[in-house]
């Protein structure tokens, strides 16, 4: 897992080398100070001798110099390689998440991947960084520090050595438990995350229903959550310092008492005994300066995974080694197919699916809430793949097809279209980048979306906000045509994308495809049977199962179901759904 996440270092392995280089440079000089410390002492106040101390503070001076030379590299090139690895590992999450399949999308929620490009990189930046610079200095300095102090008087420097030892064992028990009630807190990010995107994505709707009260105590508990597992992961990481500093305080005592009998036997000099002192402090500021590399490692360690979850996810649909590079039309056909969103023991939502479209036709879709309109359609442009049977366009299995080229091809307006921050005309281009103002038009007049682009005071340049919000329903649905049209695909599905329009708009629309767009093939999913009643045929769907097939006229005469929703839609009183049907 580790050895794929650095693989994302890249441009940023030269910054990672140099960082823990600068930082041993650092504690080299850091750590001559108090030796050269005890020489100024000892051969330079004791002894009377300026010389020697004008010598020896000026290398103390140029020590603490290169020291801060140093560390300044060191947090420069740390830096720059942890932002940079962050970087790089937010936009392969991002393309990774461009290759998946509708399936792959749904193995994680929207709330969870934001959380994972966001606070989880931001933890393995901060970790990265951290080893960097600290797990190179903290267990260098340590040793280093404690060599020195053997060199200098190796009985003080024992207890030095039991501290250390002491510490370390009770760090490692505080760590262990710490960590682990870290761990709960990612998946509360992801109840955050996912309280605030629906309630800023809806509302409109929670302020039309009075709901803020209920929505900020639900934010409330989500961010309550998240209080308390840190609080309680603090209140056992707080322990260190207490314990550092009875640590550090007894170590001072004893090598007080001990160095000034030593010093009173001459076993022991004043300047030694000042070093030993600065080399006790060092020793456990650094002990403690790992033990909190261990907590920043051991939290990052759940963000990595969850990186990697989205890295090493394998996409369900991928290009074939020698894929088709050309629709040849728009002819579709479904052969024996039966589909589940479970690959393994899944009941099929489609089952025995067989039809045949020919270019051109125009082919309207029926059926009551969870008939499996929308997945039967996705299957045609490959969003989803079959579990049995083969689906055909243009006379070759869609698995053939270079995924672009299909889907270039294959022009889907879903029920729940997008629309972008940008001008109407940025809209538009998602159709086709290089698309002329008049091509634009064109589309739009097909969609009936000139009529309203018009009247507004931009025009064609009015500002679109995010998500579509300043424009209706009816009008963001019209848009979503015209920018599917812009693609000219073979193909044409429109996903119950009318709903929102007026009868009449709809009725225009639909005489605008007959006229304008003969050669497109077109397949139109709607509740109203008006919306689908002039196609050359309907297709009647009822639990995944094709119940009739026929124009408007034969399914009147021989489909019961067909017949049953026609009556209660003309005589005004239910829809689709609200028809039984057996």
């Amino acid at each position: 897992m580790v050895r794929r996440l650095l693989r994302e270092v890249k441009e940023f392995r030269k910054d990672s080398i140099i960082t823990p280089l600068s930082m041993i440079g650092e504690v080299i000089m850091e750590l001559l100070v108090p030796y050269l410390m005890a020489s100024i002492i000892d051969d330079g106040i004791e002894a009377g001798d300026m010389s020697k101390i004008l010598q020896v503070g000026g290398l103390m001076l140029v020590s603490a110099a290169m020291g801060l030379l140093f560390g300044l590299l060191g947090a420069r090139f740390g830096a720059r390689a942890a932002t940079g690895f962050a970087r790089n590992l937010r936009e392969a999450m991002f393309n990774k998440i461009q290759t998946y399949s509708f399936a792959n999308i749904d193995h994680f929620s929207t709330a969870g991947l934001v959380t994972r490009l966001t606070t989880d990189v931001t933890n393995i930046q901060n970790a990265y960084q951290m080893v960097l610079r600290m797990a190179m200095r903290a267990p260098f300095s340590l040793i280093i520090a404690m060599v020195m102090a053997f060199t200098i008087n190796a009985r003080i420097a024992s207890i030095y050595l039991v501290a250390v030892v002491l510490l370390a064992c009770v760090l490692s028990l505080i760590i262990r438990r710490a960590t682990a009630t870290f761990m709960q807190a990612f998946p509360k990010y992801d109840e955050l995350n996912a309280s605030v995107q629906e309630n800023v994505s809806a509302i409109r709707v929670v302020k039309a229903f009075v709901r803020e009260d209920e929505e900020i105590s639900k934010f409330h508990r989500a961010a309550d959550g998240i209080y308390k597992i840190f609080v309680k992961a603090e209140k056992n990481v707080i322990v260190n310092f207490p314990i550092l500093q009875l640590t550090v305080d007894t170590c001072i005592l004893l090598i007080s008492w001990i160095g000034a009998k030593m010093i009173a036997s001459s076993q022991l000099t004043t300047g030694e005994l000042t070093s030993l002192l600065a080399y006790c402090m060092s020793i456990l500021m650094n002990l403690m300066m790992l033990s909190m590399i261990f907590v920043m490692i051991s939290m990052s360690m759940a963000s990595m995974r969850r990186v990697y979850e989205v890295l090493e996810e394998v996409p369900d649909i991928a290009n074939p080694q020698q894929p088709l590079m050309e629709v040849p039309d728009g002819s579709i056909s479904f052969r024996n197919v039966s589909f589940s969103y479970h690959k393994e023991g899944g009941e099929p939502i489609l089952r025995d699916i067989n039809l045949e479209i020919a270019p051109g036709q125009t082919i309207g879709i029926m059926g009551g809430t969870g008939s499996s309109k929308t997945s039967l359609v996705n299957l045609i442009s490959r969003l989803y793949d079959v579990k049995d049977g083969e689906v055909l366009v243009g006379g070759h299995n869609v698995k053939e097809y270079d995924l672009e080229v299909l889907r270039n091809q294959v022009a889907v307006v879903l029920q729940k279209n997008e629309l972008f921050s940008g001008s109407i005309l940025d809209n538009l281009r998602w159709g086709k980048q290089d698309a002329t103002e008049e091509e634009c038009r064109t589309a739009c007049r097909i969609a009936c979306a000139d009529e309203f682009i018009e009247n507004m005071p931009d025009g064609y340049l009015t500002h679109i906000e995010q998500g579509g919000t300043n424009v209706s329903g009816g009008q963001k649905q019209r848009l979503c045509i015209a920018r599917a049209l812009l693609k000219q695909p073979k193909i044409l599905i429109l996903d119950d994308s009318t709903s929102a329009v007026d009868t009449a708009t709809d009725a225009k629309i639909r005489r605008a495809f007959r006229e304008d767009l003969p050669k497109m093939t077109k397949l139109i999913i709607a509740q109203r049977i008006s919306s689908v009643q002039d196609a050359d045929k309907i297709l009647v769907l009822d639990e995944g199962e094709i119940k009739g097939f026929g124009t408007h006229e034969e399914l009147l005469e021989t489909n019961e179901i067909y017949r049953e929703v026609y009556e209660s839609q003309t005589g005004g009183s239910r829809d689709f759904d609200e028809t039984e049907v057996g």
